[in-house]
């Protein structure tokens, strides 16, 4: 039997090889991005179906009108992925770039991840994915903005999680936390530990699988999430 999934932001990186490995796994694909050209040439890459469909999360009200048209036109999809998100380094504090990290990983975010969450809640079942990162745990004196939006993400798919179980409907909210991947997203240097996007996409699938709740991408990054939480705030703010 064929299931149905949606990627919002699969026209490169993780998005684009979860894309793959989703539909060698019986999975037709609704492969959502602004850079439609790439998901066309994503789309001999696979078997089964794949639609190609334009969105860009920072522009709310467009992207939640298409998000709901591809749903309805899709009919009954089982999993739903916001791969979708941007970063900036910004030592210089600059307000555009801060204000860009803001509207895609915030408030563009939100707006797809509320169309998605509400669709499941009325279908009675679902999986919501959505990649946030290790840096949601805390502060980034490098990209504020990026951090922050990554904290926000986090806690709003803890809200979410907490109003699907109150209903007590099997929709399982995943949130994935990559460390470095080796996408356009890794800027920067001394990136250590950066898998590529081929492994970064195995591990999620494996934690789709399971339906779990949080998944640490690749899996040593729980080892860092532990130093992060435990870190006092004296010494992590001289770092």
């Amino acid at each position: 039997m064929v299931k149905k999934a949606i990627i919002i932001g699969a026209s490169s990186g993780i998005g684009r090889e979860l894309a793959k490995i989703l539909a060698a796994n019986r999975y037709a694909i609704e492969a959502m991005a602004r850079r439609t050209h790439l998901l066309e040439e994503l789309r001999p890459q696979v078997r089964t179906p794949l639609r190609v469909w334009y969105i860009d999360i920072s522009k709310v009200d467009a992207a939640m009108a298409i998000l709901a048209q591809v749903i309805e036109e899709a009919g009954d999809v089982d999993l739903i992925v916001i791969s979708a998100g941007t970063g900036h380094l910004n030592d210089e504090l600059e307000w555009r770039l801060e204000d860009d990290t803001i509207m895609t990983n915030v408030t563009g975010f939100t707006a797809v991840a509320n169309v998605a969450a509400r669709y499941f809640l009325k279908r009675g079942s679902g999986h919501l994915v959505a990649i946030s990162s290790i840096a949601a745990l805390r502060g980034g004196r490098r990209s504020p903005a990026y951090n922050a939006s990554k904290a926000f993400e986090m806690n709003y798919l803890e809200g979410l999680r907490q109003k699907v179980t109150k209903a007590g409907l099997p929709i399982t909210i995943t949130e994935i936390r990559p460390g470095f991947v080796d996408t356009e997203m890794a800027k920067g240097g001394n990136i250590f530990w950066a898998a590529s996007p081929e492994k970064a996409a195995l591990q999620i699938h494996r934690a789709i699988r399971k339906r779990k709740t949080i998944a640490y991408v690749t899996r040593r990054w729980m080892l860092i999430a532990w130093i992060l939480r435990v870190v006092p705030r004296f010494i992590y703010d001289r770092l």
